[in-house]
């Protein structure tokens, strides 16, 4: 191990090194698995949104769990009106879970995703507009069906 840049001076490579990947695809690939058969749409079924207890509005994830169930029944449209941003976010996921297992097996250690403070900022922008959007009478087509 080099002490400077603390990256292996032999990097693994191939099956060796996909561990972190696959063990996050499994958990991944379990959790969705218990929202396929435990019902979220079911109230109290998973707890409940401590933003929504505390201040009464719809956070950025309200919505999320039964989405995913939904798209676990191949059912999109009820999906999107659970959560408008489900669908791109797993879709991003997956190309990023990709994109790591990719660079695991050519011997790279680097992290999954690495954002920088600019899209950081435009993403925490973009989720804070969309709070407010669906929390008001006009953006209410966006809060979780």
């Amino acid at each position: 191990m080099d002490t400077h840049s603390e990256t292996p001076t032999t990097p693994a490579a191939g099956l060796r090194a996909l561990g972190a990947p696959a063990a996050v695809a499994a958990g991944a690939v379990v959790a969705v698995a218990i929202l396929h058969f435990r019902d979220p749409h079911q109230p109290g079924s998973y707890g409940f949104c401590p933003v929504y207890a505390l201040t009464g509005w719809w956070c950025p994830a309200c919505g999320g769990l039964r989405a995913v169930h939904d798209l676990t029944n191949l059912d999109i449209g009820a999906a999107v009106a659970g959560n408008v941003l489900i669908v791109p976010f797993i879709a991003v996921m997956v190309f990023a879970l990709i994109g790591w297992a990719r660079r695991r097996w050519r011997g790279q250690r680097d992290r999954t995703i690495v954002f920088g403070p600019r899209v950081m900022v435009g993403v925490l922008i973009f989720l804070a507009a969309f709070t407010v959007t669906r929390n008001t009478s006009w953006g209410s087509w966006l809060a979780p069906a």
